[in-house]
């Protein structure tokens, strides 16, 4: 042990935010909770309630189909390839995933990478030093630690704000490499980046647009190449990374783009050289799934018609499901199957999550630092292999909710000062 006297105790890490106090306050802790889904339902301490927070958004990770895939794949080629890809890791299906999304996404390459967090995780091997990458602040925290590992100088523009974003690029070094980096649906609320705007300004300016498309590829458009397809804007979008973790049943992650591009990163990515490679199983199942997606479109016209009918449904009951952080000029109706209800406080989120496991239905409450400080929220998901009547029990659990007072909490939950708002010009 350190002595107190001469230094801090590296592992002295308290529950010190008002949210995880909360969630520690209340006799059922909402994670890290072992249960078990199925096609839009879930069994969690023996009882089987309405899985309504689950990223499975065409309902694909139990199809028979891609299960079927992947232990064919298990079976054929192992549980694992016990390697990095440059060296003994790399099968026959990793090429085929990568040919199957290129041509997907349109692209003239793609390269899998084990988990879709690496693949944000390998963008660092492009920001050099005295290049510039511009992010939104309401970016994944894959993408931020993929800009902070890179050497380049990072700025942030506000939150879907395509007018602060030209005023930074104007005033920034002309001669600069540049990079706009954006999710295209936003992981909390569903939120769309002003795409349009966004490509506008960057080729104004020589930069490169660099979309993760983790939550909208596989989902939105005419074929389901994601957000940028949605606004038509598709081709003005210089590099996509994603993940097979949302829309295609499985996990991993996947970098699309120019061929020069991707080779670059297969060598020069540290997240790609020094990780063993994606696993067999997870192969067949990315890659039986994406074929289904493609053949079925169905599966994301229903989970799309079903999150408006519940967002609206939860509005009229006076629940707030609009974007968690909203500019007006910019803002866009939420797209996607993920539904944000805003909870407030911590003790008042946490306490909205009881009450709607007590009536039957799982949500994922989040807060600080996935959503701002007071803007808790419970995340609401819905899936392609959710019924009519699923629905239905989620209205009316959270009609149910809003009649019940909130659970007081087991003990007090203490105070902290809230941290002044980071500096708009770094990260």
């Amino acid at each position: 042990m350190p002595d107190s006297n001469r230094s801090a105790d590296l592992f002295d890490k308290p529950l010190n935010s008002p949210f995880l106090q909360a969630v520690h306050a209340t006799p059922v802790r909402p994670y890290y909770r072992p249960l078990h889904a199925r096609d839009g339902e879930a069994v969690m301490d023996g009882r089987q309630v309405v899985m309504a927070g689950c990223n499975d958004y065409l309902g694909l990770a139990t199809d028979p189909r891609v299960t079927a895939a992947a232990g064919a794949a298990l079976r054929t080629y192992g549980a694992s390839c016990s390697g990095a890809r440059t060296l003994n890791g790399t099968l026959p299906l990793h090429g085929e995933l990568e040919a199957a999304v290129a041509d997907f996404l349109g692209t003239e390459d793609a390269a899998v990478v084990t988990t879709g967090f690496q693949a944000n995780l390998a963008l660092a091997a492009l920001f050099g030093t005295g290049d510039l990458v511009l992010s939104d602040t309401a970016n994944h925290a894959s993408l931020i630690d993929g800009i902070r590992l890179g050497a380049a100088h990072r700025l942030r523009y506000r939150h879907r704000d395509p007018a602060h974003l030209d005023r930074l690029l104007t005033d920034a070094d002309p001669a600069a490499a540049k990079a706009v980096v954006t999710d295209g649906m936003f992981s909390m609320d569903g939120a769309l980046a002003p795409l349009p705007a966004l490509t506008a300004a960057a080729r104004r300016h020589g930069a490169r647009t660099i979309v993760d498309g983790a939550h909208d590829i596989g989902l939105l458009g005419p074929s389901g190449r994601g957000a940028a397809e949605h606004f038509g804007v598709h081709d003005r979008v210089d590099l996509f990374t994603g993940t097979f973790s949302k829309c295609f049943g499985s996990t991993g992650g996947f970098l699309a783009g120019p061929a020069r591009v991707i080779t670059y990163l297969r060598y020069a990515a540290r997240a790609v050289l020094f990780s063993a490679s994606m696993p067999p199983p997870a192969l067949a199942a990315a890659g039986s799934a994406l074929e289904i997606s493609i053949a079925e479109p169905w599966r994301r016209h229903r989970v799309l018609a079903l999150a408006a009918r519940l967002r609206e449904r939860l509005a009229g009951l006076g629940y707030d499901t609009g974007p968690v952080t909203a500019r007006e000029e910019t803002s866009t109706d939420p797209a996607g199957p993920v539904i944000a209800v805003r909870a407030g406080e911590p003790a008042a989120c946490v306490g909205l999550w009881q009450r709607l496991l007590d009536a039957g239905v799982y949500t994922n409450p989040v807060g600080p630092p996935a959503v701002p400080e007071g803007c808790c929220i419970i995340r609401v998901t819905l899936q392609a292999t959710h019924t009519d009547a699923h629905v239905d029990r989620i209205t009316d659990a959270f009609a149910a909710a809003r009649r019940l007072p909130p659970a007081a909490p087991a003990v007090p939950v203490l105070a902290r000062p809230r941290l002044a708002p980071a500096p708009e010009t770094a990260r």
